[in-house]
C-alpha cells in the first residue's frame, strides 16, 4: 500500500486544517494592522544619511533610562521638555506611553549605531493635539531632541528630520502627512524643520505651549 499523501487529506486532514489556518491568518492582517496603530517602527530598518546610517529603536528602559535622564536635564533640553530632576521624571513620561493604547512610542535614534537623539512617534490624529487643528486619518507626529550638545547646531537636526519623516513615509503607506508642533520660542527647533521640507501652517494654542504646526506632505515629499 502507498504511504499516504498528507498534501492531498480530505476534509478535517492537515492540508484541510492548514488551509483554514491561512485563510483566518489572512483574514486577520487587516485588523492586526490596524491594532498596530504605528506599523510597528522596531521593524522599519535603516536609512542612510550624509552623517551615516539611522535608524529609531523603541526605547526600554531597563536599558536606556540613565542616558534619557540624563539628557532631560541638559539645560537645553530642560528648557522645552521640562522632564528635568530624578530618573522616577523620565520614566513616567516613558511608562504613560508604553503602558498606553499604543499610539505614541518613544524611541532612541541611532546614528552610526550610536544612540544620540530620543523620538516619539505618534498618531497625531488619536492624540489631543488633533483637537487643535484639522487632523487627518493616519497624520503621523514626531517629537524629537539630540541628546548629544556636540551634535546641535550644525545641520544635524534638519539631516535627521529628513530621515524619519522618509521611514514614515515609507512604512507608513496610509499616512500622508507628518506633522509637528514645536514650542514657538524653539527658532532653532522650526528652522530645522522648515529645511526638512517642512512647512510652517499657523500656530496652535496647547496646554503646555504656544506651538508651530508644521507638515510635510506625502505628495510632495520628492520636491522638497
Amino acid at each position: 500500500m502507498p504511504p499516504t499523501d498528507t498534501t492531498t487529506s480530505t476534509a478535517g486532514g492537515p492540508a484541510s486544517q492548514e488551509a483554514t489556518a491561512h485563510r483566518f491568518t489572512v483574514g486577520l492582517l487587516p485588523l492586526l494592522a490596524e491594532a498596530d496603530l504605528l506599523d510597528s517602527p522596531a521593524g522599519w530598518g535603516a536609512v542612510p544619511t550624509p552623517a551615516g546610517p539611522f535608524r529609531l529603536e523603541p526605547v526600554r528602559p531597563g536599558r536606556d533610562l540613565e542616558r534619557l535622564t540624563g539628557w532631560m536635564n541638559d539645560p537645553d533640553v530642560a528648557a522645552y521638555w521640562e522632564l528635568g530632576g530624578s530618573p522616577a521624571v523620565t520614566e513616567a513620561h516613558l511608562r504613560a506611553q508604553l503602558d498606553g493604547d499604543g499610539h505614541s512610542i518613544p524611541c532612541l535614534g541611532l546614528l552610526d549605531g550610536i544612540p544620540m537623539s530620543y523620538w516619539e512617534i505618534y498618531r497625531a490624529d488619536l492624540d489631543p493635539v488633533s483637537r487643535h487643528y484639522p487632523a487627518r486619518s493616519h497624520d503621523t507626529g514626531i517629537h524629537l531632541l539630540i541628546g548629544d550638545g556636540t551634535n546641535r547646531g550644525r545641520g544635524l537636526g534638519t539631516t535627521l528630520l529628513r530621515a524619519v519623516t522618509e521611514l514614515v513615509f515609507d512604512n507608513r503607506p496610509r499616512c500622508t502627512r507628518v506633522i509637528a508642533e514645536p514650542d514657538i520660542r524653539n527658532t532653532p527647533s522650526v528652522s530645522a524643520f522648515m529645511n526638512a521640507g517642512f512647512r510652517y501652517s499657523t500656530e496652535i494654542e496647547l496646554p503646555e505651549k504656544r506651538a508651530a504646526l508644521m507638515i510635510r506632505e506625502r505628495a510632495l515629499r520628492n520636491l522638497l
